[in-house]
């Protein structure tokens, strides 16, 4: 069993869609970044890289590479499963958290779930994502930007 565990932030913007555990969420704003800046995938493929002695999804990705500008963070995550199972791991579980103040995600939640067990091939039983705010404080707390952490648990496919 190997545990990873991963965070990412981005910047709120105007003229950019909100994209949280791949599905688009309508907000006034989005999140800046080279690709659609999925704040909850890319904390999930750091889980999933770090579980697996793999690095960074900067390592893997670099935001200096046109190949990966706008990609759907979704493909990222899909890629980074694969390694892990060229590797000889599967997901076990996944538990993480976003930290914003609005929107109010509750009933997107269940979208963020299926999707991710979808890309990952688990069980939605498998996925917990929750969402907080941070009582108005620090950048997610001004909505000046979105946080997510993710903590993943891998099984050799041996077992």
């Amino acid at each position: 069993m190997r545990i990873g565990f991963g965070y990412d932030s981005h910047r709120l913007v105007e003229e950019r869609k909100l994209v949280l555990g791949g599905v688009e969420i309508p907000a006034e704003m989005g999140l800046l970044g080279h690709s659609d800046a999925d704040v909850l995938l890319h904390a999930l493929c750091d889980a999933i890289l770090g579980a697996i002695g793999e690095g960074d999804i900067g390592r893997h990705f670099p935001d200096s590479d046109l190949a990966y500008k706008d990609i759907p963070s979704r493909e990222l995550l899909i890629r980074v499963k694969e390694l892990a199972d060229r590797k000889g791991y599967i997901v076990n579980n996944v538990d993480s958290t976003l930290v914003l103040e609005r929107p109010r995600l509750k009933k997107y939640v269940p979208a963020m779930v299926a999707n991710i067990a979808d890309f990952l091939a688990v069980a939605p039983d498998r996925i917990n994502v929750k969402a907080s705010t941070n009582e108005g404080m620090g950048f997610t707390g001004r909505g000046e930007g979105v946080a997510a952490f993710a903590v993943v648990t891998m099984k050799s496919r041996d077992l």
